[in-house]
């Protein structure tokens, strides 16, 4: 296990909580705070020079987005990404993000934003910025789909499914495929063919599953082992 976050950074103002809850979703995202890491209270309020509050009132938070969990007894950890919870939240994304993605195009919504999330991906130096770019991609085509409540329950699904993609990609280096997959889904959207890129879409997201999550699993359940 990683070695906890170091160093005391100055805390801007106004919000404190705002502040950690951003740094600490960067780190988990990024694999700086890996799956399992516990997340000590007094040690992380030292780390970002607050108080213990906005360190609680942020994992508390993130413990609702699904990247944390709290327990009486073991305080909290960073969510530990296993088969049944990456099959969950990959169960829903291929339920609404493909008809999303249909209506985006249906309604010839600007995707630039898409565009631009497959370049920061392509020159993206691990496979943290990989998963955060990817994260931005998929939310670039589901986002002007005139269905804000469709798009929030996209929003709430996007934290959870970036950090299987960054546990999952060091198991099953797939990223390569997946990235040719993102160009051709983008261009058929820009095509205007709304069923094409929504079809598209949905194998895109069911191959990254049936790869990473094989239908054999090992006894821990543990992504990417057959």
């Amino acid at each position: 296990m990683r070695a906890p976050l170091t160093g005391v950074v100055p805390v801007p103002f106004p919000s404190r909580t705002q502040y950690v809850l951003e740094q600490l979703t960067h780190a988990v995202l990024t694999g700086r705070l890996p799956p399992g890491q516990p997340l000590v209270e007094a040690e992380l309020a030292a780390r970002f020079g607050v108080s213990k509050t906005p360190v609680r009132e942020a994992l508390k938070t993130l413990a609702g987005r699904g990247l944390v969990v709290m327990s009486e007894y073991k305080g909290a950890t960073v969510r530990t990404v296993d088969t049944a919870m990456a099959r969950s939240v990959y169960d829903v994304r291929l339920l609404l993000e493909p008809e999303a993605l249909r209506r985006t195009v249906t309604a010839g919504a600007g995707l630039a934003d898409a565009g631009e999330a497959l370049e920061r991906a392509d020159a993206a130096a691990d496979r943290a910025a990989r998963s955060l770019a990817n994260r931005d991609f998929h939310r670039a085509l589901y986002l002007p789909c005139g269905n804000p409540l469709l798009t929030r329950m996209l929003d709430d699904l996007r934290d959870q499914a970036a950090l299987v993609s960054t546990v999952a990609w060091e198991a099953v280096p797939s990223w390569e495929r997946e990235a040719a997959e993102h160009r051709r889904i983008l261009a058929r959207a820009l095509d205007g063919d709304a069923d094409g890129a929504a079809r598209l879409l949905h194998e895109h997201i069911e191959g990254f599953v049936r790869r990473a999550f094989p239908a054999e699993e090992n006894e821990k359940g543990q992504v990417g082992r057959a």
